[in-house]
């Protein structure tokens, strides 16, 4: 695809193509112009990112901003959802330093969001990920038939959605309190000014085997307790999750899946529950 960049001498267009459609990249960007390895990494890269918003914009002109996001106060929102989950998973004294840091993680892909996400996002990879997860939720052509179909990403301290997040059909079904559950193992307590142990350096320890359980447990049990204030209810909502779609993942067995969460309905502290069988092993 033909990008301004492409017209500059010096500038690999084949990096450039094999970027697009793969989502790769020289790590060495060693056929990129410039006299040492910092001059040619910032050329390359900022040219691999200038063809993928290109690419982008090309395939959703006519995108607009999704309606259930005009004049939503986004803070509020994802403050009133991870709510729960924060509150039974953490001490009162970091709730509040927790919550901030949540309301400020999620970032929603929209016209208005997607340029900054791709210039600035760490990674290309990641860059390339998000474009081909905006572009799915456009409807638009994707970059490659076989990127990865995701339905949010987390990096870090970072979780993106898309507005097709307000359309998930799944009953049991929630990528925000998913993705910000990953979250829990990918910020130390020190970059958030909470206090550092030598066994406590993460929000949460989770069993790296078992990361994919607990944010998949916490999402259908965050959507259990909004649906049920009972325990009855709650049985009879686990009854009919256990005869629906589970996890479509190979890192999550169904079995102890559907155990965890029979535990943490019945438990006073459903939440703490989940942690404890996705913590670490004792050694």
């Amino acid at each position: 695809m033909a990008t301004r960049c492409d017209e500059l001498p010096g500038v690999p267009t084949h990096e450039i193509e094999l970027y697009l459609r793969s989502g790769q990249h020289d790590i060495a960007f060693r056929t990129w112009p410039g006299e040492n390895f910092l001059v040619r990494a910032q050329s390359g890269n900022a040219a691999l990112r200038r063809a993928l918003v290109s690419a982008v914009r090309e395939r959703t002109q006519h995108a607009t901003l999704p309606v259930a996001l005009i004049n939503m106060d986004l803070v509020a929102f994802i403050r009133e959802k991870v709510t729960p989950m924060v509150c039974g998973l953490f001490p009162a004294t970091e709730q509040e330093r927790v919550l901030d840091t949540l309301a400020r993680s999620v970032v929603f892909l929209t016209p208005a969001t997607i340029d900054g996400v791709l210039e600035k996002t760490p990674w290309l990879s990641t860059a390339w990920d998000l474009a081909n997860l905006y572009l799915a939720d456009c409807g638009a052509d994707l970059l490659a038939e076989d990127a990865p179909c995701l339905v949010g990403l987390s990096e870090e301290i970072t979780c993106y959605l898309t507005a097709g997040y307000f359309d998930q059909s799944g009953r049991f079904d929630d990528f925000l309190v998913h993705e910000a559950a990953h979250i829990f193992h990918n910020c130390k307590r020190v970059m958030i000014g909470l206090p550092e142990t030598r066994r406590k350096k993460w929000l949460l320890e989770i069993e790296y085997s078992k990361r994919e359980t607990f944010a998949y447990a916490c999402e259908a049990y965050s959507r259990i307790q909004e649906l049920a204030d009972s325990a009855k209810g709650r049985l009879r909502l686990l009854a009919e999750h256990e005869h629906g779609p589970m996890p479509a993942d190979d890192r999550v067995n169904v079995d102890e899946y559907m155990d965890i969460l029979r535990e943490a309905i019945t438990a006073r502290n459903g939440w703490k529950r989940i942690l404890q069988r996705c913590s670490p092993i004792a050694r």
